[in-house]
């Protein structure tokens, strides 16, 4: 039995390769249109634009509903995608995408969108969860079948005391979102827009779980979170 097995080895037959991995893909939920063009609910879009900008690409190829590039980061093939359904529809685009490229949501997937819940100046990075009150986000999830799927949350909230949201009656809401930002505010999302890529490069390099460590404990002055 020894002999036997020896002279299969010998006779040249290799293991089989490992398959090689494809393209990462990051998506970014918002609003095709001008008059949606610097609202927060165009979060996602802007970073993408932001990263396709630092890699000199033009998201411009129509591919899956979605106007898309591809770019290396990290070494690593990536298709950056801003769906052309519209926000509540985001999820038809994604899924076409993931289809197309052979992608696994759990693995190969990112979705960057807007989040009410964080404020102005910060973002956060989480491996699955419920999609909460985001339409976007729940397309997504519903589509796909399942919440296994890696997100990065930009906040645009407005840094409100708990006493005014409590005369209010509630935080602000879909008005809110589909308004132009104000000249301040874009300009901190600028400077957020910026970390937002550095982060999406560090998820390509070092994983999920290390770059949640690195950037989801700091606030919008770069000190860590209590």
């Amino acid at each position: 039995m020894a002999g036997a097995l020896e002279s299969d080895f010998s006779g040249g037959q290799q293991p089989p390769a490992e398959k090689s991995r494809g393209p990462f893909l990051i998506v970014g939920l918002g609003n095709p249109g001008l008059e949606y063009l610097w609202t927060p609910h165009n979060a996602g879009f802007m970073a993408i634009d932001r990263i396709a900008q630092q890699e000199s690409v033009v998201v411009q190829n129509r591919r899956c509903r979605a106007a898309t590039a591809t770019c290396r980061l990290a070494d690593r093939e990536v298709v950056l995608a801003k769906p052309e359904t519209f926000m509540n529809l985001s999820g038809a685009a994604v899924a076409a995408l993931v289809e197309e490229i052979e992608a696994d949501p759990a693995q190969d997937l990112l979705v960057i969108y807007d989040e009410l819940d964080l404020v102005l100046g910060t973002f956060k990075i989480r491996e699955r969860g419920s999609p909460a009150g985001h339409n976007g986000a729940r397309s997504v999830t519903g589509v796909l079948g399942t919440e296994e799927w890696l997100r990065l949350r930009i906040g645009v909230g407005p840094d409100l005391p708990p006493e005014a949201i409590v005369a209010g009656g509630k935080r602000p809401g879909r008005d809110y979102l589909l308004s132009p930002m104000r000249k301040a505010d874009l300009a901190v999302l600028d400077e957020v827009l910026d970390r937002v890529a550095m982060a999406t490069r560090r998820i390509l390099e070092v994983g999920a779980a290390a770059a949640m460590n690195e950037f989801n404990r700091r606030d919008r002055n770069g000190a860590a979170e209590e």
